[in-house]
């Protein structure tokens, strides 16, 4: 498990030498609370409870834009990521906009926090692909208040089958079902199935609300940094899942 943080650590270093201020700062100049590579509408898509005043867990943060937007709309994030860089890149963001929040460097597998000491866990292609499900997941089990919600963006499952080695999504299957799981690209990431999600999330009490299936809208463009599939290809197929969950 170290080599593979150490692995993905150094990934992220790389990503943030590549990844501006200013390209950070356009992320968090965004309007509303946004998801995903084609910046879905919260407000159409209605996954997170009323903000106002919540305490809301980012697990794997990285630049902490969505965190950001969060704050924007009324609740009290803390924002958790892997990356010394990618924080400081943050923090940053944070003096140039005054929208200021905690940042902790942790392992979202072992989140430095108390237990029941939050209302809402979430990951935007955080955690939620870089880390051990059945670690991270009982870590947010942990955290969150009884009744809590648990919201959490990641490739689809489609999209991760079409994606060759590099580049972005095929019109044709890659690679067999069976492949699904713990998959090494440049980093070590995790791509369970649809099953192995709800059997993750009911091992740790929670329920499945909704699972939202991603499409690019119209007026989305190819994402600027990342290839998992371009406008073409999301217009027509899901490159997204976004997952809505409860503590039971």
């Amino acid at each position: 498990m170290t080599a593979e943080l150490d692995r993905n650590r150094a990934l992220w270093t790389i990503v943030n030498h590549r990844y501006t201020d200013a390209a950070a700062r356009s992320m968090w100049d965004r309007d509303g609370v946004r998801w995903g590579l084609f910046g879905a509408s919260e407000s159409r898509l209605a996954t997170l409870p009323d903000l106002a005043g919540l305490t809301v867990v980012e697990l794997g943060a990285g630049t902490a834009f969505f965190s950001a937007a969060l704050a924007r709309a009324g609740a009290h994030p803390i924002a958790v990521d892997l990356s010394q860089e990618q924080l400081a890149t943050a923090q940053r963001c944070q003096q140039e906009t005054g929208i200021v929040f905690p940042l902790i460097q942790a392992d979202a597998q072992a989140v430095p926090l108390h237990d029941a000491c939050v209302d809402l866990v979430v990951s935007e292609h955080g955690a939620s692909v870089w880390c051990d499900p059945d670690l991270w997941v009982a870590q947010a089990a942990r955290i969150l208040r009884p009744a809590g919600r648990l919201v959490f963006l990641v490739n689809s499952v489609l999209s991760t089958l079409c994606v060759p080695d590099s580049g972005p999504a095929s019109q044709t299957l890659q690679r067999p079902h069976a492949d699904l799981g713990r998959m090494v690209f440049d980093g070590v990431e995790y791509h369970p199935s649809h099953g192995d999600w709800i059997a993750i999330l009911g091992k740790h009490g929670f329920s499945v609300l909704a699972l939202h299936e991603l499409t690019a809208g119209e007026d989305a463009q190819d994402p600027e940094f990342y290839d998992i599939a371009d406008y073409r290809w999301a217009s027509r197929w899901p490159a997204e899942d976004l997952w809505v969950a409860q503590l039971s």
